[in-house]
């Protein structure tokens, strides 16, 4: 990896929180060369991680080893198709990071015979806490599933799917997760003011309960569900706020939200990757 040219097709946030990791896993930043046709986003590209810039997405595209996809969705299909020629001869792994877009129409767009993997990050791969999952077919090799994975876990977890359709489920946990943990501490912290506490209080306790039950659940052997009954005291606080989840059927409520982000991440598919 370290002796490969890693060429991002965009300069976005998602592309800046895959080369801060990069970097930070020792790929060299001559290596990486990004493609962004905004002449500032290029300057701060380069001043703050090093890497080389262009303006042109096939110059870009012709010298990757490994290239990466990272502009928005809706303009993907015109990018891919344009780099299909600068991809012909060098063959390069090509990952892609537009949300909804299927296998199919990648490797329809790029050329047969690109090895192409999808992968799904979420938001916090910017501070590297992402949680990501992947899919690639059969004829992508365990070295270049290899080197996909590397790259993906520079910004945290990497998860690889089966089944190209779980992608859809993916997104509605992880790449649409977040929001829901920052609706429910947003309910939080307005309930916390009108019982009485202070707004600066009553935001630092949220963000930190947040992230101490985030720890525990992750550091701990014991499942979520232990986890919740440790904290309930037979007729104690937690017990009836509980009761409360449970009589507006939360749960049943969190399955309708995301069946619904999960079909809409369908529909979409079926949308942005028409040919």
């Amino acid at each position: 990896m370290k002796t490969k040219t890693l060429a991002f097709i965009g300069g976005g946030n998602m592309a800046s929180a895959l080369i801060n990791g990069l970097i930070e896993d020792g790929i060299p930043p001559q290596n990486i060369l990004v493609a962004e046709p905004d002449e500032k986003r290029r300057e701060q590209l380069a001043a703050r991680f090093g890497v080389r810039t262009v303006d042109d997405n096939n110059n870009a595209a012709a010298q990757a080893d490994i290239l990466i996809l990272a502009v928005k969705p809706q303009a993907l299909k015109e990018v891919a198709t344009t780099l299909a020629s600068a991809l012909i001869q060098n063959k390069p792994l090509c990952l892609s990071i537009a949300a909804g877009i299927r296998h199919a129409s990648l490797q329809h767009w790029l050329g047969e015979g690109i090895p192409v993997v999808r992968v799904m990050p979420n938001t916090p791969a910017m501070l590297k806490a992402g949680a990501s999952g992947l899919y690639a077919p059969e004829d992508v090799n365990e070295t270049q599933r290899s080197e996909a994975e590397h790259i993906v876990r520079a910004t945290g977890i990497a998860v690889w799917l089966d089944d190209e359709h779980q992608m859809d489920a993916l997104t509605a946990v992880s790449g649409s997760g977040p929001a829901y943990f920052f609706l429910f501490m947003e309910a939080m912290e307005n309930s916390a003011r009108k019982l009485g506490l202070p707004k600066k209080t009553a935001h630092l306790l949220v963000l930190q309960t947040a992230l101490g039950a985030a720890r525990m659940a992750m550091e701990s052997a014991n499942d979520l569900q232990e986890l919740r009954n440790s904290v309930t005291s037979p007729g104690g606080t937690t017990e009836k706020a509980l009761a409360v989840f449970q009589e507006h059927k939360l749960e049943q409520l969190v399955e309708a939200a995301m069946t619904a982000a999960r079909d809409r991440s369908i529909t979409l598919s079926e949308s942005l990757g028409a040919d």
